[in-house]
């Protein structure tokens, strides 16, 4: 009785294992590379033949010439892709109270000029940690720092803002967003 439950229990093991843990990830990689490739592989963004980000993890600026990326909250630094995680702290809670306005007073002294209001996104860390997008207006708010910085005119700036500017995905899902690391490549290259 023990060979006629343990033959078929271990036959099915190997099957299944064989099935869920080789047959279909090659075929789901295999798919996913002749279908999307630059997405199966990270969304890689390179110069000159070197990998210098992904469009879907965000990037540490704080250089006043370039596009500042929203906050990340993950550890042991930024933008950690192997810690993706928010903060978790509450709205009462002073020590979030505290991050947001050193993030406020950051923005302020790299463009005392500017008394707009701050966007949300600016000073509030992601879900993930990862965000590699602002929103339309998080970039507008920086668009004259980055214009004076760069010698370049507040309205070439704003078209290069234009051109970055993702829609909604299948025009309805999401909100309009700005990919921070591709804006500032193209400022980079001009």
């Amino acid at each position: 009785m023990f060979h006629q439950i343990i033959k078929p229990a271990l036959l099915l093991f190997l099957v299944l294992t064989l099935v869920t843990g080789v047959i279909y990830p090659l075929v789901v990689t295999g798919l996913a590379q002749a279908v999307f490739p630059a997405q199966a592989n990270g969304s890689l963004i390179d110069r000159d033949g070197q990998v210098i980000g992904s469009a879907l993890i965000g990037q540490p600026f704080d250089d006043p010439k370039y596009f500042w990326s929203r906050p990340s909250a993950t550890k042991p630094f930024p933008y950690n892709a192997a810690s993706s995680s928010g903060s978790n702290l509450g709205p009462t809670n002073p020590e979030l109270t505290e991050t947001i306005r050193k993030r406020i007073t950051a923005l302020r002294a790299a463009d005392p000029g500017n008394t707009s209001p701050i966007p949300v996104d600016l000073v509030t860390a992601s879900a993930s940690g990862l965000d590699p997008h602002i929103s339309p207006a998080a970039a507008e708010y920086q668009a004259a720092r980055v214009a004076r910085l760069r010698g370049l005119t507040e309205k070439t700036v704003r078209k290069l803002i234009a051109r970055h500017t993702e829609g909604r995905t299948f025009e309805l899902l999401g909100e309009p967003r700005v990919n921070v690391l591709e804006l500032n490549l193209e400022l980079d290259g001009r």
